[in-house]
């Protein structure tokens, strides 16, 4: 069996359970990494990564302006769950940055939002203990809580999720958290870019993985218009990271960034 390595901090923004490969040999920051002192658990070659220690691995290459990533992105009201769990995904996402930002009043707003997004998926129960810990943790700007409270509130979405036997939705939640995450590091990666920063982005088997789930889903998910623009968009992102042999230019970070913000732009938009 391969020994599982962790091998870019984008794997903790997918909010579940994925299935990682090895980092080439030489790379810089990355190979420092120890995957086995990674918060987290190890079953077979699968990584299950706290995601909220996952921003401290990007800050070994540096120290990112987590204020400039922030994006004050308004929740659309839809009744539609396949959508209302790739928003849960990318506003937990959103809560992570606003953390590292430190900034109070996102990290309120956002724990408003899961508050809202908790009840419109019927799973408000489990997830207001949760929710309300981060207000209360932000009035006291005690960012280790919330970024405790972040790591719960996804896994018992996830959990409950799995439970009640929406495993597509759950698989939704990941994505959208994983499209945040990584339009967050190509903006962060671009801002000071190296060979070695972009290196983050060299995920194919997590892309193709993502691709594999999508084409497991229940036709009544996997035909959803969101979904399947994900589909496609996922494999422009994967010719991307295939094509980058050599490294990656900075022309196929923006174009990766560029492929998930767009696909945000959809998550978010009010239809």
């Amino acid at each position: 069996m391969k020994k599982p390595v962790f091998a870019s901090a984008l794997v903790g923004l997918a909010l579940g359970t994925l299935n990682l490969t090895a980092a080439p040999q030489g790379t810089k920051g990355v190979e420092e990494f120890d995957p086995l002192a990674f918060p987290g658990k190890v079953v077979d070659d699968v990584v299950v990564p706290v995601p909220s220690e996952v921003f401290s691995v990007l800050d070994k290459l540096g120290e990112p302006n987590w204020r400039a990533e922030l994006r004050k992105a308004e929740i659309p009201t839809t009744s539609d769950r396949t959508k209302l769990s790739l928003l849960f995904g990318y506003t937990v996402a959103e809560g992570f940055v606003a953390v590292e930002a430190e900034d109070k009043d996102a990290v309120k707003d956002l724990g408003r939002d899961v508050i809202d997004l908790a009840k419109s998926l019927g799973l408000s129960k489990s997830v207001l203990p949760h929710a309300q810990s981060i207000l209360d943790a932000a009035d006291k700007s005690n960012w280790s809580a919330i970024r405790k409270e972040f790591d719960q509130t996804q896994k018992t979405v996830r959990d409950t999720m799995e439970q009640m036997k929406d495993i597509d939705l759950s698989q939704c939640v990941s994505l959208g958290g994983w499209l945040r995450g990584t339009a967050s590091v190509t903006s962060v990666v671009k801002k000071s870019f190296s060979a070695d920063r972009a290196e983050l982005l060299n995920q194919p088997m997590l892309v193709e993985h993502f691709v594999s789930t999508i084409e497991k889903m229940p036709a009544s998910t996997r035909d959803h218009d969101v979904v399947k623009s994900i589909r496609k968009g996922l494999g422009s992102v994967l010719q991307q990271m295939e094509g980058a042999v050599d490294g990656f230019s900075k022309d196929a970070v923006s174009e990766i960034g560029k492929t998930c913000d767009s696909l945000l732009a959809e998550i978010l938009a009010k239809k």
